[in-house]
């Protein structure tokens, strides 16, 4: 079926904000909205995805994520902040007469992505659509592009986001899956941890994820000498250049959180301020060296080297040529500069070592959808209604190219079952009405982790409700 014809949704599902638009609408700048329902303790209200906006008082938020260890399971949160998304307040379109690309987490289970199905046709109704991950969509964008050169055909993409920071390197197009590796630190774990270490110093701030979160963005960066700038603040502790003092949001009187220029006097009575000196530097080296914490796993910069060294050998200089860089945590200065230094110790002295920074990283990947969708051969990538009807799930395990191995066309499985992961069976999904899984509040506070092999969601129930048109306003229902 073309897909030229009707609108194309375009929506980058991230674990912490979802980026999200419309074919030739929306293609330079997205709407960014939280993927989240949030309780505001201020004003005693729920706010659902686009609604945080509205907040005024953003003190002791607590968060429910559809997201948990980087796998969609609160499918009941997850379809209030989409109803919210698709409401006239957002995108105002008619999900029944529009087509659909989403993204989803790398290595996504089976049974989960049979739920991404049947919400997308059954309960959304969708003419047709295309799932994949942000790292495949990246040969299409302009990441790599530099004057009169094509996109390589080999690259390595570091995607650092909420849960993970994954190293996926594609070869002509294709993400080489035997490769691809994760280190257990995202943004969420650093955010955490800037909450604990401020706690224990300064301000008890262990409720104020989103303030934190803010400071984090403000204020840190990633050092490109380590023990020097330790020294640094450890010989002047009061007069160095990296000490910064935050000024926290008054929100009574509608004054965002900032940080404090160089000699400006202070309201004593109605500003507090924050002091940010090593905690600016030491919390982003976790990425560097995730054993500071007890994690024990590589730093980022040898676990690239470990996954290129999976590659083929007359292959492996292109890929370190060609290392780009997305996600919001590669948004910290410095960040470009530490992994190309070490990098360059650990490549082959024959090896150039090559980094392409996004100027705007959290939207390198819908940028990169944007490029794809527009392409003529996106029509014959998507799975239409009428093939999901005929086949189920099948019809997407046999299109959607990802690291489980291929369906075997001689004895496809039947609709709702996929293969397990990491050799366990997965549990099937019945068909009928699109599942609705029963979530459970997941603050930001818990830990990130890798979930056994085989782990099933949350059991799925039915959706309620047929396709969703344009009109105003999320459901309000969780909390």
């Amino acid at each position: 079926m073309p897909t030229t014809s009707i609108p194309t949704v375009l929506v980058d599902n991230g674990a912490s904000a979802i980026k999200a638009g419309i074919l030739g609408v929306h293609d330079e700048q997205p709407r960014v909205i939280s993927n989240a329902v949030v309780r505001a303790k201020g004003d005693n209200a729920t706010y659902i995805g686009h609604e945080l906006a509205k907040c005024r008082d953003c003190t002791s938020l607590r968060f429910r994520l559809p997201f948990e260890k980087g796998f969609l399971v609160d499918w009941d949160a997850q379809k209030a902040i989409w109803d919210g998304l698709f409401s006239t307040e957002v995108l105002g379109i008619n999900t029944s007469e529009s087509s659909l690309l989403i993204t989803e987490p790398y290595f996504n289970l089976p049974n989960i992505q049979d739920v991404y199905d049947q919400f997308v046709f059954e309960e959304y109704e969708f003419r047709s659509y295309f799932r994949c991950t942000p790292a495949s969509l990246i040969p299409y964008g302009q990441l790599f592009a530099q004057s009169n050169s094509p996109t390589p055909e080999c690259l390595l993409v570091v995607d650092s986001g909420f849960s993970f920071t994954h190293v996926v390197p594609l070869l002509n197009g294709e993400v080489v899956w035997e490769a691809v590796k994760r280190i257990d630190v995202g943004g969420k774990l650093l955010t955490n941890q800037l909450k604990e270490n401020v706690s224990y110093r300064q301000w008890n701030m262990m409720e104020e994820t989103h303030i934190m979160n803010e400071i984090k963005e403000a204020c840190c960066f990633v050092s490109e000498d380590f023990a020097a700038d330790l020294e640094t603040c450890r010989a002047r502790p009061n007069g160095n250049p990296i000490v910064q003092e935050y000024i926290f949001p008054d929100y009574s009187a509608r004054r965002p959180g900032r940080i404090r220029d160089p000699g400006e006097s202070l309201d004593e009575g109605t500003q507090q301020t924050l002091r940010m000196a090593n905690e600016r530097f030491s919390i982003p080296e976790i990425l560097f060296r995730p054993t500071d914490i007890g994690l024990e796993q590589a730093g980022l910069s040898a676990t690239v080297a470990a996954s290129i060294a999976l590659l083929p050998d007359d292959l492996q200089g292109m890929f370190w040529a060609n290392i780009g860089l997305i996600g919001g945590n590669t948004a910290m200065p410095g960040f470009r500069n530490r992994l190309l230094s070490e990098l360059r110790s650990l490549a082959p002295i024959d090896c150039e070592v090559g980094i392409y920074a996004s100027a705007e990283p959290i939207l390198e990947a819908y940028r990169s959808a944007v490029a794809f969708a527009a392409r003529p051969e996106f029509a014959q990538c998507v799975v239409t209604r009428e093939e999901y009807q005929e086949m189920g799930s099948s019809a997407c395990r046999r299109k959607f190219r990802d690291w489980k191995p291929a369906v075997d066309k001689e004895q496809p499985p039947r609709a709702g079952v996929g293969k397990g992961a990491a050799g366990s069976s997965a549990r099937g999904v019945p068909r009928g009405k699109a599942a609705a899984a029963k979530g459970s509040s997941d603050s930001e506070d818990e830990d990130d982790g890798t979930p056994p092999p085989g782990q099933p969601t949350k059991k799925p129930g039915r959706g309620r409700g047929r396709g969703r048109g344009a009109r105003g306003g999320g459901k309000r229902g969780a909390s």
